[in-house]
């Protein structure tokens, strides 16, 4: 279980005192707790494996929109501690696929719904979205499906 595992991750980061990696598991808890929370459940259960991905998936993200406001800021010493924190987090997600896989389903999935023209690339977009949830990264299958056109 990923909520167990981060628990003891906070505890060997505390005995070999790595600062950033205690602070990115420590808030990895409080994430899965404040999930907890939010879904009406007491703070000292434990997160299934699935909704703790989503959570550290939601982490990843904000780690990576930091490094773009940080960056357009002119922040590299915030930029630098992101990248360390997003590259901890980074070790729990699933491998995502490449760029040529997602063009290929997507390519299979146009011609499967008969899609013609771009006025339909929502419906596309929905279909694909749900082939590739957790998988491939949003923002790159819409500017894949936005090339089949």
């Amino acid at each position: 279980m990923i909520h167990k595992q981060i628990k003891e991750k906070i505890k060997e980061a505390l005995k070999a005192r790595a600062k950033i990696r205690l602070s990115v598991f420590r808030g990895l808890l409080a994430a899965f707790i404040n999930e907890l929370v939010a879904t009406k459940r007491k703070p000292d259960e434990e997160l299934s494996d699935e909704e703790a991905l989503s959570v550290i998936k939601k982490q990843a993200k904000q780690r990576k929109d930091s490094i773009e406001q940080f960056r357009n800021g002119g922040r590299d010493d915030l930029v630098v501690k992101e990248e360390k924190e997003l590259g901890i987090i980074s070790e729990y997600l699933p491998k995502e696929m490449d760029r040529k896989d997602v063009e290929k389903i997507a390519k299979f999935k146009k011609k499967e719904l008969g899609i013609n023209d771009k006025s339909k690339i929502g419906i596309l977009m929905g279909a694909l979205m749900k082939e590739f949830k957790g998988k491939a990264d949003g923002a790159m299958v819409k500017e894949v499906a936005d090339n089949l056109f």
